[in-house]
């Protein structure tokens, strides 16, 4: 999987709309769709776990790997990982110790034992992250990326050219209203009957 955003040409919706807003959009949109989103509650600890399962892991890197699955499109926070080792290391499918001045997880056998008897669940975790991303690196999501990027650059550029110009940012204000306009009526149009 890529690294980032950038790696699909998305750092521009991000740099606007962040990682997050384009991972809760992006969920929103598959699940309006019909389509699997890409994750589900509790879809995290079989992920950490299958993590795990490769090699022992502190928790930064846990968040790094989880990032790079979803393609740079899931940032975990350590607010969202460290409550899951936790509550994994409750149930006794990890365990910990301190190495190096940093806590390093482990699975256990009871882990192990957990992942298998789950593992419909944790091939369609994947599968779902993996269809996710790989939406997102086609031909025609890369074309509308470009459009954006002229826009948000030509709007901007035009903005700071003409600050003070209290018509000109009017008639700047009224072009983005009308495309936001048209772009919420084709986004109702699709969640009309199919």
């Amino acid at each position: 999987m890529g690294s980032g955003w950038n790696d699909f040409g998305f750092g521009s919706w991000a740099a606007f709309c962040g990682p997050q807003a384009g991972f809760r959009a992006g969920r929103r949109h598959h699940h309006e769709r019909g389509r699997r989103r890409m994750f589900d509650r509790g879809d995290l600890r079989y992920m950490i776990l299958r993590l795990l399962s490769e090699r022992p892991m502190h928790g930064y890197e846990v968040m790094q790997e989880l990032s790079k699955e979803s393609g740079g499109m899931y940032t975990p926070s350590p607010g969202s990982i460290y409550p899951v080792l936790q509550m994994l290391e409750d149930q006794g499918h990890v365990e910990s110790e301190e190495r190096d001045g940093k806590r390093v997880y482990r699975i256990t056998e009871t882990g192990r034992a957990f992942l298998s008897e789950n593992r419909e669940r944790v091939e369609d975790v994947f599968d779902r992250v993996s269809d996710f991303t790989d939406r997102f690196r086609g031909a025609d999501m890369r074309e509308v990326t470009k459009s954006f990027m002229r826009l948000a650059q030509v709007s901007f550029e035009e903005a700071m050219r003409r600050a003070g110009n209290a018509e000109a940012m009017t008639r700047l204000r009224d072009i983005m209203d009308r495309a936001t306009k048209e772009m919420e009526e084709v986004r109702r149009a699709g969640e009309g009957p199919k």
